[in-house]
């Protein structure tokens, strides 16, 4: 993939994350995607990063903002700085209890392209950070 194809696919990634579109999100995802989970584990497969999506989508709404994207020159990585804007529906396991709490956190994200799709997917936050914001 060229270094403009890798950058269009990025931008895809987002916009269908920012417009619930988890069909279109998942399809932009290689079969054996790698998601390195912040702070956490690592999952692969689409099905893997679908049941992941599901749980985040019923603790969380997010739209992120500022995004920035970088690209290496042979299309193959790529990262992404942005800002997360959302609000935290639901209480999530080990987490401090939701109650609506809108939060805004920078974050960033490390790809690697492989076939014309995301095929690893590294996520960056500050964990303390969020927690603080949440009321934790």
């Amino acid at each position: 993939m060229s270094k403009q194809q890798s950058t269009q696919l990025i931008r895809d990634y987002y916009l269908a994350f920012n417009n619930g579109d988890m069909e279109a999100f998942l399809g932009l995802l290689s079969d054996e995607v790698i998601h390195d989970i912040n702070q956490g584990g690592r999952e692969t497969g689409k099905a893997a990063f679908a049941g992941f999506m599901a749980r985040m989508n019923r603790h969380y709404r997010e739209q992120l903002t500022d995004i920035q994207i970088m690209v290496s020159e042979d299309g193959g990585r790529a990262a992404a700085e942005f800002v997360v804007l959302g609000e935290y529906l639901n209480t999530d396991e080990g987490l401090p209890e939701a109650c609506g709490q809108r939060y805004r956190l920078p974050a960033g994200a490390f790809f690697e392209i492989r076939s014309d799709k995301v095929a690893r997917i590294s996520n960056y936050y500050n964990l303390n950070d969020w927690i603080a914001q949440v009321g934790g």
